[in-house]
């Protein structure tokens, strides 16, 4: 046995998760056809859930807590999001943690608050309303956002979001914590949809449209534009189009770190390949977001000479009917907050982590958007990848050169079907 390291980008630091497992775990065929992943094999994925378990969990949390031991705490906390994993035996342990996590690090508290939001959504109320007082807007937003969604205290929450609002009323997160409690009553109209799946709508790019619920838990569907306006078709009249999930493990709100796919405009330009193993060696389309990308090369206008971000740059890209729909400047908001590395990809999780999840057998991820791919626990070949034919109907349509446009189409409880896509495509002239 070896220790293998899997690293994990968090903002702006590595976080090195070791794993026991055998080398050949996270190994890539490179001259093979069809991918191949060992870790994929049943063996392999069967140590790996129990390496996390017994060791990434368990012995973590067994450590005193203390500033030598936090990174030990948070990789347990990752892990745990990972697996979904709970067990009561864990119960006194999470709540030594929020009863200690005033005087520990803005990175713990982060990871311990994005775990219990993900894993304990009413059990831990009177223990984090403790950290509705920090400093830090982001540590502040995240109490707050888990104390609404349990309704508690609920009057008292909303009055410490307005009056924080005051206090800081251009920070990003606070911003958007108020759009939270002070949701617009505009909903997304059909004259808006049309206007954005227009040919007018950032003409000459290829566009690659994903269209969601509000409830994350259900795949959404994603399609695309080519430089033409047209949308892409596999054959002479279907319409391609590949399901997708923009759920992040945590269910958070996108303008937090980790949290869902945001709404709004995203700069496309280029495919990588990962080297996270989580991912896997399909290619992904990299996706930048405002703020993360210069003016220039967001809004493709070398003539621009600002280098400073402001909410009306981005509008610009806006449909005259969209300007003034806040949902669609989440992924502005998102940016400004300090989002960044989100992008469209595969993945090597296994799915049986979400078995009995509305998404099975998709996989959430820290953000990104993501497509189904199944790797055989008997021969760890790749049978199922909507990346690659994504990434190949991206290609065809004229390139990863353009935008991608994350819009929430209304809030039923079901996947969304390219069934009650097509009709929508019709008007869009």
């Amino acid at each position: 046995m070896q220790i293998i390291y899997f690293v994990l980008m968090k903002k702006n630091q590595f976080i090195i998760l070791s794993v026991l497992l055998l080398l050949s775990t996270v190994s890539f065929a490179q001259k093979d056809t069809i991918p191949f992943f060992k870790g994929a094999l049943k063996e392999n994925r069967d140590k790996h859930y129990k390496n996390l378990i017994n060791n990434t969990i368990t012995k973590n949390l067994e450590l005193p807590l203390a500033d030598s031991t936090e990174a030990n705490w948070e990789d347990a906390f990752w892990a745990m999001e990972l697996t979904l994993y709970r067990s009561p035996l864990l119960t006194p342990r999470i709540r030594l943690a929020l009863d200690s996590a005033k005087v520990r690090s803005y990175e713990f508290q982060r990871s311990l608050l994005e775990m219990v939001y993900a894993l304990y959504p009413k059990e831990f109320t009177k223990e984090v309303s403790g950290l509705i007082t920090s400093d830090s807007a982001k540590i502040f937003a995240m109490a707050a956002e888990y104390l609404l969604r349990a309704g508690y205290n609920k009057a008292e929450i909303i009055k410490a979001v307005t009056s924080r609002s005051k206090a800081q009323p251009n920070d990003p997160i606070i911003k958007s914590l108020l759009n939270t409690i002070q949701p617009v009553s505009q909903k997304l109209s059909k004259q808006m949809l049309a206007d954005l799946l227009s040919k007018k709508f950032l003409p000459g790019n290829v566009i690659v449209y994903s269209l969601q619920r509000k409830n994350r838990n259900y795949p959404g569907i994603t399609i695309i534009r080519d430089k033409a306006g047209n949308f892409y078709k596999t054959g002479v009249s279907n319409i391609f189009y590949v399901s997708q999930l923009t759920r992040s493990i945590s269910n958070l709100p996108g303008y937090l770190t980790k949290g869902n796919t945001p709404q709004g405009i995203f700069r496309m330009f280029g495919f990588d390949v990962s080297r996270a193993a989580y991912i896997g060696p399909t290619k992904n389309i990299q996706l930048t977001m405002p703020g993360e990308a210069s003016l220039q090369h967001f809004l493709k206008d070398s003539t621009i000479t600002d280098s400073i971000w402001t909410e009306n740059y981005y509008k610009k890209l806006l449909p005259a009917s969209c300007k003034k729909y806040v949902p669609l400047s989440q992924s502005y908001y998102a940016g400004m907050a300090g989002r960044n590395e989100i992008i469209a990809h595969g993945t090597t999780v296994n799915p049986e982590y979400y078995k009995g999840q509305p998404y099975y057998p998709y996989t959430p991820t820290e953000g990104c958007l993501c497509t189904k791919e199944i790797w055989s626990e008997g021969t760890g070949r790749l049978t199922v990848s909507d990346q690659q034919k994504l990434v190949d109907a991206v290609q065809a349509a004229g390139g990863p050169d353009g935008y991608c446009v994350v819009i929430e189409l209304d809030d039923q409880q079901k996947p969304v079907s390219i069934n009650e896509i097509l009709p929508l495509l019709k008007p869009a002239k």
